[in-house]
């Protein structure tokens, strides 16, 4: 038995000293991560904890913006911390250069148009309009409206560092351009819980998303683009909700644009 115990441990040792450290180390943070964002990151967590300190009348905007800033430190500032503080990643190397912008750029150009028709045609579905945008007085009130969205961006900077950076860039020394891939199965697992066709864009999204920010070597172009898809479907949601608007073409988009005014 004692043989057994010597030999199986020395096979363990020997395993451990053959994973890299740091996509180790990425891989099982990512997992930490996500459980501690969902622990006290959640709406249910600030009402819980902490909405008492606040006037009623801001609690449900201000639970919205404790779930995007505990995004923000658990997905950016925490894995951040890992990659430079622990393993000494350079900025480029964790994904926060500059990379080729002017592909990034070029990429951006090419999608916005192309976002902004494809979350048109996806507003007009009830499934959309009953989520977006998530903080529901927003439809209506332009000022809680820019606020919301404000705020909303610190998320996504949260969001996609966390698997276009941290889970991406973390892992690449080890596994390559698979760490694409990788990075792409739990963001999609992530969006169970929306409407199916956004679940299944997601996993197609993920892995685009994940082969653009590897072909530029940085993250930030995912930011605008990720962000960007988001507030159309808000931004069309809010304008249907204040309009009436039904159905996708020019006279349903012009009576929903005049509701600007309103």
């Amino acid at each position: 038995m004692r043989t057994w115990i010597r030999l199986e441990t020395a096979r363990l040792a020997t395993a451990l000293r053959r994973l890299d450290r740091q996509a180790a180390t990425v891989l099982v943070a990512v997992g930490a991560l996500v459980i501690l964002q969902d622990a006290i990151g959640s709406r249910r967590f600030f009402y819980a904890h902490a909405a008492h300190i606040f006037p009623a009348e801001y609690a449900d905007l201000l639970a919205w913006i404790w779930r995007f800033g505990v995004q923000g430190v658990t997905g950016f500032a925490l894995p951040l911390a890992i990659l430079r503080g622990l393993f000494r990643q350079s900025p480029g190397k964790a994904g926060l250069g500059r990379g080729d912008w002017k592909f990034g750029s070029m990429a951006m150009g090419l999608y916005l148009p192309a976002v902004m028709a494809g979350t048109w045609i996806l507003s007009a579905s009830p499934a959309f309009q009953a989520q977006y945008p998530h903080y529901a007085p927003a439809a209506t009130d332009w000022t809680l409206f820019l606020v919301y969205e404000a705020c909303f961006l610190f998320y996504w900077i949260g969001w996609e560092y966390l698997w276009r950076g941290f889970m991406l860039f973390g892992t690449a020394p080890a596994i390559g351009p698979y760490a694409i891939f990788a990075q792409a199965i739990p963001f999609a697992l992530l969006h169970l819980n929306k409407p199916l066709p956004e679940t299944v864009l997601s996993l197609i999204g993920g892995i685009v998303l994940g082969a653009l920010v590897w072909r530029c070597r940085s993250f930030w172009i995912a930011v605008p683009i990720h962000a960007a898809q988001m507030m159309a479907i808000d931004f069309w949601c809010a304008l249907r909700a204040r309009s009436g608007a039904d159905g996708v073409g020019l006279e349903a988009l012009g009576n929903a644009l005049r509701s600007l005014g309103g």
